[in-house]
């Protein structure tokens, strides 16, 4: 990467699109035909837009902010799901708190745990370059989604006409993040771990044990750290589902 790619701003240049099926598969098409760096796709609404392991993500149109970006070179691919977590928390606010592998989250003593954005982080590592999804709820309106979608999504109570604004200070704090040191964004990411010190279950997908233990943190390639009866095990993100709490 050019000193000049290093100081060009996250979203230059941008895609808008008033309709797309999904910004990261867009963004990993234009990735993979060597956008630069920066390079940012939105859309006012996705038709297929997509979490962690195709479980799908909707929104309605004009209320979420819905963003990919290419990113090159990046010095820890891995801990990349760390560093958009954090800069789309500290985004929505002090009161966000992040849920491994992908969720940003609003907590209380008395309910679920309620989603205020996710994030699917995809790439070829070993052509140096990665997508950062994220969909986040600036103006979602609770009154308009289903009952079961309403109970446990949260939304960051904005106007519609501020989503320019939320993704100017995300992109903002997505460029600082990324350039963290490791330590440094392990620690800024511990400190929003909503699991930590939780019992979680988890399930393989794929086939595989699954198991019942007590969340530690994360290790400094993102996964996992639980406490079980054996001892304590690293679970990978694209490798287990955790059950929901």
């Amino acid at each position: 990467m050019t000193t000049d790619q290093h100081a060009r701003p996250l979203g230059t240049p941008r895609h808008h699109h008033d309709e797309i099926g999904s910004t990261n598969d867009e963004a990993r098409r234009l990735g993979a035909d060597g956008a630069p760096h920066g390079t940012t796709v939105t859309a006012t609404a996705q038709t297929a837009g997509r979490g962690r392991q195709g479980r799908p993500w909707v929104a309605p149109p004009g209320q979420a902010l819905t963003v990919s970006v290419v990113l090159r070179d990046l010095p820890s691919p891995a801990m990349l799901p760390l560093a958009v977590a954090v800069a789309v928390a500290e985004t929505v606010g002090a009161e966000a708190r992040i849920k491994w592998p992908n969720d940003v989250v609003l907590a209380d003593d008395h309910g679920p745990l309620r989603k205020i954005a996710g994030i699917l982080c995809e790439g070829r590592p070993s052509e140096g370059w990665a997508v950062a999804g994220i969909g986040l709820n600036v103006a979602l309106d609770l009154d308009a989604v289903p009952d079961e979608i309403a109970a446990r999504a949260a939304t960051m109570g904005r106007d519609p006409s501020e989503i320019d604004a939320v993704l100017a200070e995300l992109l903002e704090r997505l460029a600082t993040a990324i350039a963290l040191p490791d330590a440094t964004l392990l620690e800024a990411w511990s400190a929003r771990d909503v699991l930590r010190g939780g019992t979680i279950s988890w399930v393989r997908p794929g086939g595989g044990a699954g198991g019942t233990g007590v969340a530690q943190g994360v290790d400094e390639r993102g996964r996992l750290l639980v406490r079980t009866d054996a001892g304590v095990e690293a679970l990978d993100a694209g490798e287990v589902h955790l059950e929901r709490r």
